[in-house]
């Protein structure tokens, strides 16, 4: 298994009882996919650098996890299609 990193944004007009229901549906895709989450961090609402899709802020969330490529794949499907997600990156956590 190796070591991932994601860090996706969530929009920043949801309520917090659907930002909640996103973020436990993203770690079910990771723990039921066989993936282990090491660290799970709520950044909180943060100004964007620049415009994404008419929003200037969004509701960062980190995760670290232990997984395969599976979990990997399916992970960014799903992140891919969610309306809620304003953008998100996964990558091979080196350290």
């Amino acid at each position: 298994m190796r070591k991932y990193e994601v860090m996706y944004i969530i929009r920043p007009d949801l309520e917090q009882e659907a930002i909640q229901a996103a973020v436990e549906k993203f770690q079910g895709i990771i723990t039921n996919n066989g993936g282990e989450i090491t660290k799970h961090d709520v950044m909180g609402k943060r100004r964007l650098a620049y415009e994404i899709k008419k929003f200037r802020d969004g509701h960062y969330v980190l995760v670290q996890f232990n997984g395969n490529n599976d979990v990997v794949n399916e992970l960014d499907r799903v992140l891919k299609i969610s309306d809620e997600i304003i953008r998100f990156l996964i990558v091979k956590d080196v350290a």
